[in-house]
């Protein structure tokens, strides 16, 4: 076993070693400091004077702060202070609050439109061979994160309804689009868990403009909505999703035009009611009725905008399908293992920036990833997420400049941990390690703290 793990990490290397010979074997890396990125960040950047913590500075210290293990200003600081001290710079002051203001005057736009600048880079380089029939397949789900609980984070994202005032923490919903191939989070949404205006419909609608044509889009059956699939199938997107479970009561496969087996085409007819989102002329605008594919496989009721089993056959669907669960691990990627399940910012708009952050830093992860396997000759969801970001910690936090030999070497070591194939992986929805015996807090902190004090005098 042992000789057989070294010979494929020397396969391996020897076809990195092949690769990087050609001249843009490090063109997605490159992009980083590339004129096209430069010029994007350049162009993103507010007016500004010299300070200590310029915004380029300042970004490049959130993002190490969100994913360190202590994530408070001052151990950041702490850390920029002694980077400086050692480098010969001018030393800066260890007090978090130039830092904190800086934060404060970092644009949203800029990281989330650097953001999804690079996911179009990515995207843009991605090899026909990751494409599902030389189609880009966009994977839509959506989580939910905590906050602290302020006053502030509390009145935009207000904790779950059943919880007592102060016993809950405030919660946002976040929206997300990530490409199957290469993993890259494409366009995110953020709205609050509990009120109007923040469910994952809504959010959804207000980023499908993001869809090309020729894309497939993989959901479940929340987002099967009749004007969503009406408006995709306009744009020449296609769906494939769960049916929803009032039109799956109602299936018949014995209607509508046979194609196969449990498989036949139906017609959906427009709503008699306006939604309240919608405008009226948006309403007389969408089509009387759309036409759709449906088809039961393994013991699921589907539907799709692909209308040929000659091009889409129920067999090759439903392996698609089962791919959708890679969301699921890059959601767990982006909140476990990076750190984003529990926010740590006081108002609002400084969570919404956070969140962003972390989305930034995970498409820069999954840049270094795409390199990596492109030299390395597989794909992206063959290696591990994790393994990846400790290795850009350690580069981060050693502060190393790495020429073409040494990246060589680091994309490597970056492609060696391959991740296991476990299909139809099952796995009990439970802990094992049992809590430890406090009891829950059942009152807010104040009170309670009171009566302790009361009873200590």
């Amino acid at each position: 076993m042992t000789n057989l793990i070294r010979n494929s990490s020397f396969t391996q290397q020897k076809s990195i070693t092949k690769h990087s010979s050609k001249a843009d074997c490090y063109s997605i890396f490159n992009l980083l400091t590339s004129d096209v990125l430069l010029d994007k960040v350049e162009a993103l950047l507010p007016a500004h004077r010299e300070r200590h913590f310029p915004p380029t500075e300042t970004l490049a210290m959130f993002i190490t702060q969100a994913l360190s293990a202590d994530r408070s200003c001052q151990n950041i600081v702490n850390q920029t202070a002694l980077y400086r001290l050692t480098g010969g710079l001018r030393p800066c002051s260890v007090f978090t609050g130039g830092y904190c203001q800086a934060r404060q005057r970092l644009p949203l736009t800029m990281v989330s439109e650097l953001t999804r600048f690079l996911a179009e880079q990515i995207d843009a380089h991605v090899p026909n061979a990751w494409r599902w029939k030389g189609r880009q397949v966009r994977i839509v789900d959506r989580t939910t994160i905590s906050m602290p609980d302020t006053v502030n984070n509390q009145s935009s994202y207000p904790q779950q309804a059943n919880q007592a005032e102060g016993l809950g923490f405030p919660l946002c919903r976040v929206l997300g689009v990530t490409c199957l191939s290469s993993g890259a989070l494409l366009n995110a949404a953020v709205g609050r868990y509990q009120g109007k205006g923040g469910d994952e419909r809504t959010l959804l609608r207000s980023i499908q403009n993001m869809f090309q044509r020729g894309e497939i889009i993989l959901g479940d059956a929340l987002f099967a909505t009749y004007f969503f699939m009406a408006e995709m199938q306009l744009k020449g997107v296609d769906l494939l999703m769960e049916q929803q479970g009032q039109r799956r009561k109602s299936t018949d496969f014995r209607k509508g035009q046979k194609l196969g087996v449990r498989d036949h085409l139906i017609i959906l007819q427009k709503p008699k009611h306006r939604p309240q989102w919608m405008s009226e002329s948006d309403y007389a605008d969408a089509p009387a009725c759309i036409q759709l594919r449906e088809f039961k496989v393994s013991g699921k009721v589907m539907i799709t905008t692909m209308l040929s089993p000659k091009i889409a056959s129920k067999t090759e669907l439903k392996l698609l399908y089962k791919k959708r669960w890679h969301v699921a691990l890059d959601i767990r990627d982006i909140k476990e293992i990076m750190g984003m399940n529990i926010l740590s910012c006081k108002t609002p708009e400084m969570i919404v920036k956070e969140i962003w952050v972390y989305l930034l830093a995970y498409n820069l992860i999954r840049l270094m990833m795409a390199q990596s396997v492109l030299l390395a000759g597989i794909t992206p969801r063959e290696i591990s997420f994790k393994h990846c970001l400790q290795l850009w910690l350690s580069w981060r936090q050693q502060h190393l400049i790495l020429d073409d030999k040494q990246l060589g070497l680091l994309f490597t070591i970056m492609a060696q941990q391959r991740v296991g194939k476990r299909p139809d992986r099952v796995e009990p929805r439970a802990v094992k390690r049992r809590p430890k015996p406090f009891p829950l807090l059942t009152k807010p902190r104040k009170i309670a703290k009171f009566e302790i004090t009361a009873r200590l005098n």
